[in-house]
């Protein structure tokens, strides 16, 4: 009875669950990029030896991996608005802002790491033949790296991909948000989470396959 009820809901309220679906993909994927972005930016101030500017970079990402991602959100939700109200941020941006930022800390430890796996010949050889500091890291270094980060940064977007149903506290679209607009129109709680426990069931066994694919052709390519 009961799996027949989910699958009743399902069909129902399939749209509304793909729509969910759809908003955490896209959550994600703009946390992702804009957070590596950010997070590059952190890493290499981090190895830098510029002390303030290294020690700005370390408590940045140690004030963030110290903190709970629930307060920062909440952090993110009712100070900026109020820190830039010229700018008129909606709930949405103010959150994926918040993600982004949180997962730039973690995404500059992981790009520090697969820097710091290079053999350290490889920057003594670049430069004996003449490149500079930047030459040296941007077309010896940075590309090596790439392959020991890649892996590791595809664990960080399937993390990502679960760590976007907080923003459900804010009711952004995204599935826990989904699970709880079918649930107050049904009252059918534990088949809406049953659902949404599959949907993301099913999309972490499809990005830790196509990690898995991904992660043969680069050694492959070695």
């Amino acid at each position: 009875m009961f799996f027949v009820k989910t699958y009743k809901l399902w069909l129902k309220y399939q749209a509304v669950f793909l729509r969910g679906l759809g908003g955490t993909l896209v959550i994600s994927a703009i946390t992702l990029l804009f957070g590596s972005i950010l997070g590059l930016i952190v890493a290499v101030l981090r190895m830098c030896k510029v002390k303030p500017l290294n020690a700005i970079a370390t408590g940045y990402v140690e004030l963030l991996r110290g903190t709970p991602v629930l307060l920062q959100l909440y952090f993110f939700w009712i100070g900026l608005p109020k820190l830039f109200p010229g700018l008129g941020l909606s709930d949405m941006q103010s959150v994926v802002c918040a993600l982004i930022i949180n997962s730039s800390a973690y995404i500059s430890e992981i790009i520090r790491a697969g820097i710091g796996a290079v053999d350290q010949g490889q920057w003594e050889a670049a430069r004996s033949i003449g490149l500079s500091e930047k030459n040296v890291f941007m077309r010896v270094i940075l590309p090596q790296a790439v392959k020991n980060i890649l892996p590791a940064m595809g664990n960080e977007f399937v993390s990502t991909v679960k760590g976007t149903s907080l923003a459900s506290t804010f009711f952004l679209p995204e599935l826990i948000t989904s699970y709880k607009t079918v649930q107050s129109a049904t009252f059918l709680a534990l088949q809406s989470l049953t659902i949404v426990g599959i949907i993301y069931f099913l999309l972490d066994l499809v990005l830790s396959w196509l990690l898995g694919i991904f992660e043969r052709r680069l050694q492959e390519s070695d």
